[in-house]
């Protein structure tokens, strides 16, 4: 067979300056971040975040509501909050607002919006005005004055029945008759020639016809008795009337010249003196309310005249500051962490009185929606969604522009209280900016047809940025910064340098830094903890690849056990030698806080048949889709380069082995085929060379995820077996940009005790694990002699011709069996 050239396997080796991108802290004109300046608000590397946030916090048609989207720790919410105050700071301080009582109609509390501050003054103002007439009331309506004029007037009344009782007197004592009063009624008595009443004895003596005269005059009497009587129920009402006229005249002109003064205070303001003017009408109807002390009560005749109707509650004349934004600054903006229905949109408060509850207007709590109107409100999309009611009351809120308090519970039949009052909403204008991942955007998008009317603006945070000067030297600010509010030591640049190095490790791009600073902000903590344990300064880089190294030593234990499992050969990996159909794959494990690279033994054996290939891991149910796939594009490139003629009767069976659990992704697919490739050709693998990426059905070598983990994960290997200069990693071309390797790997590969190779294709990767010339294609002779292409298709045509044989034998075993 043709070997390949030592020269042409070592141009596709990387070199030492390839496998990492250290940062030059030369870059840097500090020695240390206490020179370097703070961040002020700023958004590292979000240009496109901030353009949005920044448009839609300041359209003001309605629907521009914002969602912010991006993974966690991307300074989604720190931002948010930050710009939106930075914004807010500069509008307008909304009114503040007050519920008053309804006098009208009880259960309707009336929502009054007043300047921002007054809201607490009219509040005093009304207490201090109830106060005063209180005392003012009590003091007049004790007074000599007014007893003396309510004298009068009963007087007055008292003279007029009289009158007309002495001259019912009078008249039955023209015509012999005595008028006799009790307590229960009136009777008109006859009397005989002396005025004397007749006895039963001397009203016998009469004759018919004076007893009949007696029966006609006392039919007469007892008319006028009773016109008398109406005219007395009205001479009564019309006393009951005079009193509370002289009552209320008297209040009104207690208290008017304090409810001028209110009325011309708040002249413009039609709602406020409305109230003010209704305020008037129900005191001065209803005064007995306010004093505190009951008015002596004569008793005579017309003490009932003067009792007390029932008290109402005077709680009806209080102000419910609803919304205080006297020591706002600007707009408003509330975050609110626990999205709950009467969180957000307010509650009734409840009192026990006479064995039930009880509420009122003033009784009535705001929510945060109710804080942020005329401002701005952030919430968490995931916290908001999982409350039931609070997502469908939100784009009811946004639909309507009306703030309404509602006991929600009345409507889910589960209260046992009813809280019987409807206040009148507010009207709503307030930024909603909600905060939460892409799936959850892509979820309302598709399924809320709402959603898209009401939140226009999509805002999305990158996880990386540009690695440049610019933004290098912000990251060092941003250090600064931290440090600075959380009380920890400064770092010293050479530490900067290293923080910079983890970020581009994070971003997975030689050329990018990692967006995630709550990762950043982990490390610059754990390396401060080293720092302030050797009394230092300031955080070198020792400390911070300390703080690195303790972090993968309390998070690596699986890792640990499981190269344990292979240096005591419980797996079974093999570094060194050469196998046919036997490979070392590369995958990336995840236990949550670490992700960490290990080899996976793979095997093929290929043989005659019709069935192709085989995923014995897909057969027994531990494949995932992608994984699928991959092999089926390994189908199709065997068919499309050496199926040119005629189909392939091959069959062919892989796996990874000793795997147990799902195996998914199709980064192993590269490493498949060269197994399938080497079985074929019946030409060993080198063992000492693991391989990943994944192929197209051109035989094209495709990118994958993980690199870093997953030469890692195989250099520690080798190491626990021993270094022999001939292991290495093959990985896609396309994945050099990502490699951020750890300085030991990158030492191991400078002193030649390591490789890496990086290929295009499928033929690059099978010459640099076999040794020999992959082979190109001639359109006349097939592939060229001694090529591993050559071996592969001459097996392949000899399966054709055992087949056209043996074929039909072949298929009666089948259909037999």
């Amino acid at each position: 067979m043709n070997r390949i050239s030592l020269e042409k396997i070592q141009k596709r080796k990387l070199t030492y300056d390839q496998l990492t991108n250290r940062f030059d802290t030369n870059q840097f004109s500090f020695q240390t971040t206490e020179e370097v300046g703070s961040l002020t608000g700023e958004m590292i590397g979000q240009e496109r975040a901030v353009q949005a946030v920044d448009f839609g916090l300041t359209v003001k048609q309605e629907g521009y509501n914002l969602f912010l989207v991006g993974p966690s720790g991307t300074g989604k919410t720190t931002f948010a909050k930050s710009k939106v105050k930075e914004i807010a700071s500069t509008k307008t301080t909304p009114p503040d607002w007050i519920y008053v009582y309804n006098f009208a109609h009880s259960d309707q509390p009336i929502a009054i919006s007043l300047p921002p501050g007054h809201g607490v003054i009219f509040q005093q103002e009304v207490s201090e005005f109830i106060s005063e007439a209180r005392v003012e009331i009590e003091k007049v309506l004790s007074s000599k004055d007014f007893e003396q004029a309510k004298v009068d007037i009963i007087q007055f009344y008292e003279e007029s029945i009289n009158l007309k009782w002495q001259e019912l007197d009078e008249l039955a004592y023209n015509e012999y008759f005595q008028i006799e009063r009790n307590t229960s009624s009136l009777m008109a008595i006859p009397l005989n020639e002396n005025r004397e009443a007749h006895t039963e004895e001397t009203y016998r003596q009469l004759s018919n016809e004076q007893k009949q005269e007696i029966a006609e005059k006392t039919r007469e009497l007892n008319k006028r008795l009773t016109e008398i009587n109406r005219k007395t129920a009205l001479l009564e009402r019309d006393l009951k009337k005079s009193i509370k006229d002289l009552e209320e005249n008297t209040v009104f002109d207690t208290i008017h010249p304090y409810i001028e003064v209110l009325l011309q205070k708040y002249e413009g303001q039609k709602k406020v003196t409305e109230y003010i003017v209704s305020l008037e009408k129900d005191i001065i109807a209803n005064w007995e309310d306010l004093i505190e002390a009951s008015l002596d009560e004569e008793e005579d005749l017309f003490s009932s005249l003067l009792q007390k109707s029932e008290k109402k509650d005077d709680a009806r004349y209080h102000i419910n500051v609803f919304i205080d934004n006297s020591e706002v600054k600007g707009a408003p903006v509330i975050h609110e962490n626990n999205p709950t229905y009467t969180n957000l949109f307010g509650k009734f408060d409840f009192k026990s009185a006479f064995g039930s509850l009880m509420t009122s207007f003033s009784m009535m709590k705001p929510g945060a929606f109710h804080l942020a109107n005329g401002g701005y409100i952030i919430l968490q999309a995931s916290d908001l969604l999982s409350n039931p009611y609070s997502w469908n009351a939100l784009k009811r809120m946004l639909k309507t522009g009306e703030l309404r308090i509602e006991n929600i519970l009345e409507d889910s039949g589960s209260s046992v209280v009813s809280a019987g009052l409807k206040p009148e909403p507010i009207p709503v204008e307030m930024k909603v900016i909600l905060i939460g991942t892409i799936d959850l955007y892509r979820l309302l998008f598709t399924f809320d047809e709402d959603f898209k009317k009401y939140f226009k603006v999509k805002v999305d945070f990158d996880v990386e940025m540009e690695r440049n000067g610019e933004h290098c030297m912000k990251y060092a600010s941003f250090i600064h910064t931290y440090c600075k509010t959380q009380g920890l030591l400064q770092y010293t640049k050479e530490a900067v340098g290293r923080v910079i190095d983890f970020s581009t490790r994070l971003s997975n791009n030689q050329n990018k830094l990692t967006t995630c600073f709550h990762e950043i902000t982990e490390l610059l903590v754990e390396a401060n903890y080293w720092a302030m344990l050797e009394n230092a300064h300031y955080v070198s880089e020792t400390h911070v690849d300390k703080a690195l190294k303790e972090r993968r030593q309390r998070s690596n234990l699986i890792e640990e056990k499981m190269n344990g499992s292979i240096e005591d050969g419980t797996i079974m990996i093999e570094t060194e030698g050469e196998k046919v159909g036997q490979i070392n794959g590369l995958s990336v494990l995840d236990t949550g806080n670490y992700t960490f690279g290990q080899p996976n033994k793979i095997t093929a054996r290929t043989y005659i048949g019709s069935k192709g290939i085989i995923n014995i891991d897909r057969e027994s149910y531990l494949s995932g889709p992608i994984h699928s796939k991959g092999l089926f594009i390994l189908s199709g490139y065997l068919q499309g380069e050496f199926a040119k003629e005629h189909p392939l009767p091959l069959a062919a069976s892989i796996t990874f082995e000793q795997s147990y659990d799902m195996v998914d992704g199709d980064s192993a697919s590269s490493t498949e085929l060269y197994a399938i490739l080497s079985s074929l050709a019946e030409v060993p693998i080198n063992q000492g060379i693991a391989v990943t990426g994944s192929v197209n059905q051109f035989g094209e070598v495709q990118p994958i995820g993980g690199v870093n983990e997953k030469i890692e994960g195989f250099y520690y290997t080798c190491k626990l077996r021993g270094l022999t200069g001939n292991q290495g990693v093959i990985i896609p071309i396309q994945n050099v940009k990502n490699l951020m390797l750890d300085e030991e790997v990158v030492a191991a590969i400078k002193e030649k005790k390591f490789s890496i190779w990086a290929v295009k294709s499928i033929q690059e990767g099978i010459e640099i694990l076999t040794g020999y010339e992959a082979g190109e294609y001639d359109l006349v002779h097939g592939y060229s002699e001694g090529t591993i292409y050559n071996r592969v298709e001459s097996r392949l045509n000899d399966m054709v011709e055992w087949f056209r044989k043996n074929g039909s034998n072949e298929r009666r075993q089948i259909e037999c069996h």
